[in-house]
């Protein structure tokens, strides 16, 4: 293989670019979250939990674009810290997912953080740049 073919590669590659950005927006969020025993991926979910109630695990998957028993596993990493409940599975194997006073009182405690680090995530790569571009990432994951 050529110097430039590598080159391009590192250069036009959307796998690459994507989980680079992604390894850098998780280290820099999980980094808010310590302090409250969550990583970035369970605050997000904690915020769908409130926000959406979603009736089945396999919805909220299909909502994250998430592997269904990645997501599982999650919850049921949340669950035994105390901050969701997750009932028995029910008609197609739905179960529904609600939060726990103490998930609560740790989403209270996280979206100030978390307003803080969108700040900052915005002030770095510009507010302007991010709110042109946001939705391309949405795009890019739930697109055709």
């Amino acid at each position: 293989m050529k110097n430039d073919e590598l080159t391009a590669v590192l250069e036009n590659c959307p796998c690459f670019r994507a989980r680079a950005a992604a390894r850098r927006i998780t280290r820099d969020y999980d980094e808010t979250f310590k302090s409250l025993g969550i990583k970035s991926t369970q605050f997000s979910l904690l915020a769908i939990i409130k926000g959406f109630a979603p009736s089945s695990i396999t919805a909220m998957a299909d909502k994250l674009a998430m592997e269904r028993t990645s997501l599982i596993r999650t919850l049921e990493l949340m669950e035994s810290k105390g901050l969701i409940s997750l009932a028995a599975e029910g008609y197609r194997r739905e179960r529904k997912i609600s939060m726990t006073e103490k998930g609560e009182a740790i989403f209270n405690k996280a979206l100030p953080l978390w307003q803080k680090m969108q700040q900052k995530f915005e002030q770095r790569i510009g507010t302007d740049k991010w709110q042109a571009n946001k939705d391309l990432w949405l795009d890019i994951a739930f697109g055709d």
